[in-house]
């Protein structure tokens, strides 16, 4: 909107009243309605809820440096939610700077890691994870074996590259000179040679894809179980058989991508009851003050049954804190 808004504030009686927008007090005669996206982009309340390992990467949009919704309400005294390690949904990303200097976070969801032909390593060369399954569960296996998944390599070959893309790279790419050159896109014609490209032990990648090709010729992957449910096989490629999400890694040059924890939106912030009002250190809502959005303490406190689960809840409680607020009574 360009109008950022840098506080707001409570009248005698405790009720929030106003709002300081570029230097401007403006009056809310009914109330606020906080919906900024979430703690995200604020480097320390993220760091509050999220393990040190995730490094501070986020895959949701920027709002321009302004203050978030929490950190406007903790200075009127409202209470942010406190999920421990589910303080975040998660996506591996990758990043790569764009035209303008500025970098670019691009989430791996469910373009490549679940199709035929691509594993994922951690720095000692070797898996830690099925590839296949949902981005929350993959970044929570990363975060599990920090020590060795973070960063982490999307390892696949030239075939693959060609016909499902990798990362920002997209399928069927006539040239990726440029994001070889960049860095982003890490290539060689031997895995030996790809492992020291990303800095992984030699012998230890090499065992691990030889491993995997093994069982991959037959479609197996009896190490973790690609392709062992309905969700992995919808996301693989239904037209390679006997098994949509495995495939032998064999047709140089082979490729890399680094892939790091993002957050997708987090599960922490502010705590508010079942009408989208804003609750404070006692538990008793803020008159005039509501939260909807990401702003607003996710009610599945961190788990992600599917995708989407931020935008169910903020098109109810967005209409719910609106319902307030229309309804609230008009203090002028």
């Amino acid at each position: 909107t360009g109008a950022p808004v840098t506080a707001i504030g409570r009248d005698g009686e405790g009720r929030v009243r106003f709002v300081d927008v570029a230097g401007r007090r403006i009056e809310a005669r009914r109330g606020v309605i906080l919906a900024t996206g979430g703690i995200s982009h604020d480097v320390e309340l993220r760091r509050r809820h999220v393990p040190a390992a995730a490094g501070d990467l986020t895959a949701t949009v920027d709002h321009g440096g302004a203050p978030c919704g929490a950190r406007l309400a903790v200075a009127v005294a409202a209470r942010l939610s406190d999920p421990g390690e589910a303080g975040a949904f998660w996506v591996p990303a990758s990043t790569f700077t764009r035209a303008d200097g500025s970098r670019g976070v691009f989430p791996h969801t469910v373009t490549d890691r679940a199709k035929p032909g691509l594993v994922a390593v951690g720095i000692d060369g070797r898996r830690f994870v099925d590839e296949a399954i949902s981005y929350h569960a993959f970044v929570r296996a990363q975060l599990a074996a920090a020590d060795r998944a973070v960063p982490a390599f999307l390892v696949c070959d030239a075939d693959f590259l060609w016909r499902y893309g990798l990362g920002r790279i997209r399928p069927f790419a006539r040239g990726v000179a440029a994001d070889v050159a960049s860095g982003y896109l890490k290539r060689a014609e031997t895995i030996a040679g790809l492992a020291r490209a990303i800095g992984v032990p030699e012998d230890a990648l090499v065992e691990t894809i030889a491993t995997y090709n093994r069982d991959a010729v037959r479609g197996e992957d009896p190490a973790f179980g690609r392709g062992g449910d309905v969700y992995q096989r919808a996301l693989g490629d239904a037209d390679h058989r006997p098994n949509p999400c495995v495939a032998p890694i064999v047709t140089p040059p082979f490729h890399a991508v680094e892939v790091r924890p993002a957050d997708l939106g987090m599960s922490a912030g502010l705590e508010t009851d079942a009408d989208a009002r804003v609750l404070d250190a006692a538990g008793a809502p803020i008159p005039g003050l509501w939260a909807c959005g990401n702003d607003m303490a996710s009610i599945m406190e961190g788990a992600y049954p599917g995708p989407g689960i931020t935008l169910g809840p903020a098109l109810v409680f967005g209409w719910t804190a609106g319902r307030g607020a229309a309804n609230a009574e008009d203090v002028a």
